[in-house]
């Protein structure tokens, strides 16, 4: 499961019904039809499951063929599309309107200076609490540390524009998903993004109510450069160490560089064998290579036979065997989530629930375990469809489902200011009073 698969693994499968009436040209009646055809014909020829089900996939096309034919406006022709897909029941089909995917991609929230293609940020990252785009982490060493910006802090204002219209713009369209903290926080997330080098004007609201605006340069991610195929550098990092002297603390910014990865664990290992437990951070966590999980896992468990679950595919499937050591930890095991984990991140931690050798903290994770493509319709609506689908070891789809912790706990603005972490004392807690 490829990296840039994930970050666009996001379920955007509801309805998008505008106001108004636009009358189309014949044109765009041919883009429509054209639109619907490729639709249609894509779910034929790509599903996992070339019999749908049972669904006669070709009475469906017949029964709406003279209804695409017939929309008068846009919105008219989305829902025909939608509709069909809707006949699937299922998560990750959809069709979106070009507007909203660019809302939700932040661009017309950047400035003048970033560009698509932008390799830089501030360090900063982000999430929504109570409807306001709040600071919950700075990374070591970057400008925003360096600016003196705090977790706690509001972003009232990037490059100049506010963010409570947009963000109330883009809520109101995902509040029926479970991708609301992803898609939600993403959005907000990459208006800092730009150019290396570049700086980017930011307005925030500190702990005492004061409005305080910084110019912050953006620079290359933290992390290791590394490179999987195709995909464009990423920057992956991991960090290790003791919470306590006697709890372990892992956590890394996505299943990827196996080697590194495996490292960090390792060292952990060896400085944890005697610990009460460990925590793994997988909060912000959008997934990567599937295989990663089930060699994580495998420190945690010596059972052979045992799974995270299953991937189905249209020609094969995938078991997701743990990869179990001899010698396993077999300590307390924490595992923190929150609405921007997905996808290998979780089938970690849904399998290891499943399996009951891990207890989740956090808030629910986005439902997005499914690779599945984004593409452009001809006319310009976006489709986006999913090529596999993943059942837990529980016999659980966690497609459009996410992962629920065992104790919900949610970060709130005046924690951050005081400079806890809600989440992460909750699963310390827990630690310490369980019976090991």
């Amino acid at each position: 499961m490829c990296i840039r698969a994930v970050l666009l693994s996001f379920a955007l499968t509801w309805s998008c019904a505008a106001a108004g009436k636009t009358t189309l040209t014949p044109e765009q009646r041919k883009l429509n039809i054209e639109s619907f055809e490729y639709v249609w014909t894509t779910v034929r020829d790509k599903h996992w499951d070339p019999k749908l089900g049972g669904l006669d996939w070709k009475a469906v096309h017949d029964e709406l063929r003279s209804a695409i034919e017939t929309a008068d406006t846009p919105e008219q022709a989305r829902e025909v599309m939608s509709s069909m897909l809707r006949r699937l029941h299922q998560t990750h089909f959809g069709i979106f309107p070009a507007d909203v995917y660019g809302e939700m991609k932040g661009s017309q929230g950047k400035d003048d200076e970033s560009s698509d293609n932008a390799d830089g940020n501030p360090g900063i990252d982000l999430r929504i609490v109570d409807g306001r785009a709040v600071v919950t982490a700075i990374a070591p060493d970057s400008p925003a540390a360096t600016a003196g910006i705090k977790p706690g802090w509001e972003i009232v204002r990037i490059g100049g524009k506010e963010l409570a219209k947009s963000i109330d713009r883009i809520d109101r369209k995902l509040a029926v998903t479970t991708l609301h903290e992803l898609m939600l926080t993403r959005a907000i997330g990459e208006r800092l993004d730009g150019d290396a080098g570049t700086q980017v004007k930011i307005e925030f609201r500190d702990g005492a109510g004061r409005r305080l605006e910084r110019t912050i340069e953006r620079v290359k991610p933290r992390g290791a450069v590394a490179h999987l195929g195709n995909l464009p550098p990423l920057h992956f990092w991991v960090e290790q160490r003791k919470l306590t002297h006697d709890v372990g603390y892992l956590r890394f910014n996505m299943f990827f560089e196996p080697e590194a990865l495996m490292s960090a664990v390792s060292a952990l290992m060896k400085d944890c064998a005697a610990c009460r437990g460990i925590v793994i951070d997988l909060r912000g966590n959008p997934g990567g290579i599937g295989g990663l999980a089930m060699g994580l896992a495998g420190w945690f468990t010596d059972r052979s036979g045992t799974q995270l679950g299953t991937m189905y595919m249209r020609t094969a499937h995938v078991n997701f065997a743990i990869f179990a050591r001899p010698n396993p930890f077999r300590g307390e095991l924490a595992v923190l989530v929150d609405g921007c984990s997905a996808s290998t991140s979780e089938i970690f931690a849904g399998g290891l629930q499943d399996l009951k050798r891990a207890r989740i903290f956090g808030t629910h994770t986005a439902g997005a375990a499914l690779p599945s493509v984004i593409e452009r319709l001809p006319n310009g609506d976006g489709f986006q469809y999913a090529i596999a689908n993943y059942i837990s070891q529980g016999g659980k789809p966690l497609e459009g489902i996410g992962v629920t912790p065992d104790e919900e706990v949610k970060l709130t603005r005046r924690a951050l200011l005081d400079g806890n972490d809600p989440v992460l004392d909750r699963a310390l807690a827990w630690i310490g009073t369980a019976k090991n």
